[in-house]
């Protein structure tokens, strides 16, 4: 359905943002730029990562105010709000009328925010922080950014709008914030385990995010409200989660982009409609310049061995990223203090609003995105995909995200025994 008239609201998108943009103020320009005590933060999202975030908001800086709260779930929010009090009495502002609920939830959040913490599900992430930078506010964006290359297309106009109005837009891969990742990787490249030959990346544990159908819900609420488990909302779990470490690669690579991948995956374990259309394996092989490759792993099957890992090989040693470790001719481990990275993360872009300063995550966020995203394709498909054809790509996941209201026709039907469909290797054609 076209959004040139939302069904919801009667309201196009075009006047929204006119309107939200016309009355908002950057951080370098307004109270909060090394002046004011309070910051208004909105969330949207209050599934387990937009609380977290708001959260480490509130840590990072005492002035924070969650102000609003928006969820397609209206229960939800309200349910995430007043847990959040509990423990942040002072600093959780969020009243019943700033709890808001639906597919629109987003717009009312904007308004009444200076930053906008997006963590909802990922389909809507391009879309989202387009319309916070262009309402002038600064945001944070979870991961994965974008679920496919039109998504992606959509990310690099919004991070360069964002330079243009001197806003912040931080990145959710929160590796790159953690200092002792961040000495370890500035170690690697100062060579110590010389030149990068191969890495390993692992990302296997069980579901996570499993939400039965509750009452009253039609098909695209329910998918919506267990997001993680529906491609056309997440992207899947190459996208979703093995982002990180795919994140981690290309840094340690000079934030380099592969040449090419192919993948293999599917769906050999998890049946039952709270799975989804979700593949429960994947295994993607990225060449990299100078015949550098990495090996991508995840899976998300109970009763399994799981690893959360960055193994990288070189010519003179190894490294364990997680533990923070370098073996071989310059054997190493980190000493210093350490930050997690959630933490981090926020801690640094509080600090850039208080000094009136601006960080933007615009170029990595991007690139690892759609470096997760041709992988996930791959893997779809089973067929090899270049750096270039995805970067080239207009290809999305339907409906479009402006497309997408509750009385809509559902992307996939569950059939008889409560099982989505899932793509087939070989078969499915993408880009």
């Amino acid at each position: 359905m076209s959004m040139s008239h939302h069904p919801e609201t009667g309201v196009s998108r075009r006047d929204f943002l006119a309107k939200a943009s016309a009355g908002a103020l950057s951080v370098a320009a307004s109270a909060h730029a090394a002046g004011s005590d309070i910051i208004k933060v909105g969330v949207i999202g209050c599934g387990s990562r937009g609380p977290d975030a708001a959260r480490n908001a509130m840590i990072a800086d005492k002035g924070a105010r969650i102000v609003a709260m928006g969820d397609l779930m209206l229960d939800r929010a309200q349910e995430k709000r007043n847990a959040l009090k509990v423990k942040f009495p002072e600093q959780v502002t969020v009243d019943n009328d700033h709890c808001f609920g639906g597919f629109d939830a987003y717009k009312k959040v904007i308004e009444c925010s200076d930053l906008v913490i997006i963590a909802n599900a990922a389909k809507f992430h391009p879309m989202h922080m387009t319309a916070a930078i262009e309402a002038g506010k600064h945001v944070f964006v979870e991961k994965p950014h974008a679920i496919d290359p039109a998504g992606v297309k959509a990310v690099r106009a919004a991070c360069a709008k964002a330079k243009e109005k001197s806003l912040c837009v931080v990145s959710g891969l929160h590796s790159r914030y953690q200092p002792g990742y961040r000495e370890t990787v500035s170690r690697i490249h100062d060579g110590a385990i010389g030149r990068i030959v191969s890495m390993e990346e692992n990302f296997l544990r069980a579901p996570y995010g499993v939400y039965a159908r509750k009452p009253g819900l039609n098909e695209v609420e329910w998918q919506g409200s267990n997001q993680y488990h529906f491609h056309w909302l997440c992207g899947d779990d190459v996208t979703q989660s093995l982002v990180h470490n795919l994140d981690r690669a290309s840094w340690a690579l000079k934030d380099a982009a592969p040449l090419k991948c192919h993948g293999m995956g599917g769906r050999s374990t998890l049946k039952g409609e709270k799975y989804g259309s979700v593949f429960d394996h994947h295994a993607v092989v990225y060449e990299f310049p100078d015949y550098v490759r990495v090996y991508a792993l995840c899976r998300t099957i109970p009763e399994c061995y799981d690893e959360y890992s960055s193994v990288w090989f070189g010519s003179k040693g190894s490294c364990n990223l997680m533990a923070k470790r370098i073996g071989g001719e310059a054997t190493w481990g980190y000493e210093g203090k350490d930050i997690d990275g959630h933490q981090a993360e926020h801690n640094e872009l509080f600090k850039a609003l208080r000094a009136g300063t601006t960080i933007n995550n615009g170029d990595y966020m991007a690139r690892s995105t759609l470096i997760a995203i041709m992988g996930q394709i791959s893997c779809y498909t089973g067929q090899e995909i270049t750096w270039e054809q995805i970067s080239n790509s207009g290809f999305y996941f339907a409906p479009k995200p402006e497309d997408v209201w509750a009385g809509m026709e559902p992307p996939v039907k569950p059939d008889a025994q409560g099982n989505y469909p899932v793509f087939i290797p070989g078969v499915t054609k993408l880009i």
